[in-house]
């Protein structure tokens, strides 16, 4: 038996984990090149636990889990590794196997509710078509489980809601109706991609507390997206930061932002509001932009935006090896044992 660390104490479990990604790599033809929207991504997720997932726009984050479901639109293609559910490799599953797995097994919410959602059909309809699809039940048994299921993700007059369309819910509701969607079969695995987007603040915290507590009553092991640092804060065991389709580290929440053991996500930290700044301590923006994913610059792909970069940094790539007791990083810097803040403060590279 294998033990690791997580920011809520110490979690055992056997050799098989739950989901398993293994040097995932997933490519977008285009004119201007081969975009390489992932780039041998790995990392495992254990039955009841959260994992964050954070990184600017276009970083791999949406295309890593949307490579697992086998969701991609052409021309995306997976070229490379491994996705490991319960131990068989879901990349070598027929697409009649991975209709059973979707939604039954691993099930998804995605970022707008509104065009995910089938303005045409009725949202108890559509919430109970897992429970018809995967467990075999007649339209009016499957239309009191939505009932069911809507009261639970704290839907009002949910035997009236099951009959309205989609456009007479609010943003709110609509998030709500995806979430009782995903949970209609209890799946092993929630994927919830960047579920509050365009929600006001209140909405938001509410729709995340649901999340917390359906990780909380049904075990329910989840994969939360996001920009929001504070919501992994708040959520998440384990995070996962991703830069230009790589993961740059990984680790347990709280170590991960107590001590970043890398620079770019010591930079995401530091460009986030903090209360103990002072008023008018100002933000500490990222300089620059995001590379192109056709032309990712050589050696660390971070290293033209990095504050502590040395000649190593432009020449070679990382490989992602571990940085402490419970986390890794893909940063040369770091893997020779300079701590991020003590560089920094004592006018270390490029200071």
């Amino acid at each position: 038996m294998d033990f690791e660390r997580t920011g809520g104490g110490n979690r055992a479990f056997m050799a098989e984990r739950l989901l398993e990604v293994r040097g995932l790599k997933t490519v977008f033809p285009t004119k201007d090149g081969l975009v390489k929207a992932v780039d041998g991504v790995d990392f495992h997720l254990d039955p009841g636990e959260t994992l964050g997932i954070v990184g600017e726009s276009g970083s791999g984050k949406s295309v890593t889990v949307l490579s697992i479901m086998r969701l991609l639109q052409r021309p995306g293609r997976v070229v490379g590794g491994e996705v490991l559910f319960r131990g068989r490799d879901l990349l070598k599953s027929s697409e009649r196997e991975m209709q059973e797995v979707r939604g039954e097994e691993i099930a998804m919410i995605f970022q707008d509710p509104m065009t995910s959602l089938n303005p045409v059909y009725r949202t108890g309809w559509q919430v109970g078509e897992p429970l018809r699809l995967h467990k075999g039940l007649n339209m009016m048994d499957s239309i009191k489980e939505a009932v069911s299921v809507f009261r639970r993700v704290g839907i009002s007059e949910p035997e009236s809601r099951v009959r309205a369309y989609p456009h007479q819910f609010s943003g709110g509701m609509r998030q709500r109706a995806m979430i009782a969607m995903g949970l209609t079969t209890a799946p092993s695995v929630l994927i919830a991609d960047e579920p509050t987007t365009a929600l006001d603040v209140t909405i938001q915290a509410q729709i995340l507390e649901l999340l917390q507590n359906v990780n909380r009553e049904s075990g329910t092991a989840t994969i939360l997206i996001t920009h929001n640092l504070g919501v992994v804060a708040g959520m998440c065991e384990r995070v996962m930061v991703m830069y230009a389709g790589r993961v740059v580290e990984s680790g347990a929440t709280e170590d991960v932002f107590d001590h970043p053991k890398h620079p770019y996500t010591w930079s995401l930290l530091r460009s986030m509001p903090r209360l103990d700044a002072g008023e008018h301590g100002p933000l500490q923006a990222i300089e620059g932009l995001p590379p192109d994913l056709t032309n990712v610059p050589s050696g660390c792909a971070f290293h033209p935006r990095c504050l502590f970069r040395v000649e190593r940094c432009v020449k070679e790539t990382p490989e992602l090896l571990p940085v402490g007791s419970t986390q890794r990083a893909a940063c040369w810097v770091t893997q020779a044992g300079a701590d991020l803040d003590a560089a920094r403060a004592g006018g270390g590279p490029d200071a």
